[in-house]
């Protein structure tokens, strides 16, 4: 049972999106830029984001070498560049919009650790450089061996090392925040705890139903825009699109001097570490288990964990008897390739999703297209 106040000032509006993660609030702020008048409201079913958006490693990042040449394998290097570019951009609009210290972006070095199988990986830097000029104006990447030893990783597992120049680490928590911050100043509504369990396009509005604890029949609201951007979770809302869920965990240590600082990745990206607070965040794992971490369950695999814990201990802190103090997991969303997707599911339903991984650098440009689909 609502009442007459609450059916004519909270039911209605002009744009509604699901989610409120990365792409979630940047197509907020994107929608309230473009009509300043509309009435924008973002819907989240958790307390804040449950995907991956607060539980990432922070990472500022458009792709390490062997990202990127198996990207060569499995798209055209117009393809490749394409998405290469759309990260960058998305990196420059967050940057932009909210600034380098509210989100705690720094450029400390970016690096690629390459294992003595993969030493072939150095003969198409050069490759690799030339394709992404025009968008880096400098050379992406170049061998810096002499920082194996300074950084204390074992010469014989580690054969060469490779700088990324043009990327960076920011504040996951802050940045988020920030988001938060801009949207509610922009005079955007942002509702936590509201479930969204189906919508219904009509001709002249959509009817979005959302579960209430103390409504059992649920509250239904209406907007004459749909956005959906729920990444891995897209699919209850959208049955058949390409999307499947990955889950990355991550573990944190206690802190300790750390010989190294910036981020850095491994084996084609499905591990990443770095120096947070004197402390050593490192995350990955899931080809370990492709099907099992095929998941929106957000729980942690012993499995996983114990590798997470022996690298840390044999690979980036050799010796080390370094404590864990905290362990977690995000769920991102992949598909048949890397590309995300941005469409349109009618005339007043549109949806952003499947970052595959690269939501810290995608979010802010997919918003963007999202929002430009609205008309």
């Amino acid at each position: 049972m609502l009442s007459y106040w609450e059916q004519q000032s909270f039911l209605h509006y002009d744009h509604i999106i699901v989610g409120s993660g990365i792409v979630g609030l940047n197509t907020a702020i994107e929608l309230k830029q473009r009509f300043p008048a509309q009435r924008v409201l973002v819907l989240e079913r958790s307390l804040f984001p449950y995907g991956a958006s607060t539980r990432n490693a922070g990472f500022a990042c458009m792709g390490s070498p062997t990202e990127l040449l198996d990207d060569l394998e499995h798209m055209s290097r117009e393809q490749t560049l394409a998405l290469f570019q759309r990260r960058a951009a998305g990196l420059g609009l967050l940057r932009k919009r909210l600034g380098d210290g509210p989100i705690g972006y720094r450029e400390r070095g970016s690096h690629e650790l390459i294992a003595p199988e993969e030493i072939a990986v150095l003969d198409h830097l050069a490759e690799l450089n030339d394709l992404l000029a025009a968008t880096t104006g400098k050379p992406a990447f170049r061998v810096a061996n002499e920082r194996i030893v300074t950084f204390g990783f074992p010469p014989g597992k580690v054969a060469a090392l490779v700088e990324a120049t043009c990327e960076g680490e920011l504040h996951t928590g802050n940045m988020m925040r920030a988001l938060i911050d801009h949207a509610l100043r922009s005079g955007i509504e942002i509702k936590t705890g509201a479930t969204v369990q189906h919508f219904e396009a009509a001709t002249k509005e959509v009817r979005v139903k959302v579960a209430d604890t103390l409504r059992p029949e649920g509250i239904d609201l209406r907007c004459a825009q749909l956005l959906i951007c729920t990444n891995a979770f897209t699919p209850q809302l959208l049955p058949g699109v390409d999307v499947q869920p990955g889950r990355g965990q991550v573990l944190i240590t206690e802190p300790l001097e750390v010989p190294f600082r910036g981020v850095f990745h491994f084996d084609k990206g499905y591990y990443y570490f770095r120096e947070i607070d004197n402390r050593v965040l490192f995350g990955g794992g899931r080809n370990l288990d492709f099907a099992g971490e095929t998941t929106t369950d957000i729980a942690l695999q012993d499995r996983i964990q114990q590798d997470l814990e022996d690298k840390l201990r044999n690979l980036l802190l050799p010796g080390s008897t370094v404590a864990v103090d905290q362990r977690w997991s995000g769920i991102m969303a992949f598909g048949k390739d890397k590309q995300p997707i941005v469409q349109s599911f009618g005339d007043r339903v549109h949806g952003a999703f499947r970052m595959g991984g690269m939501g810290v650098a995608l979010g802010a440009s997919v918003a963007q297209e999202l929002a430009g689909l609205v008309s």
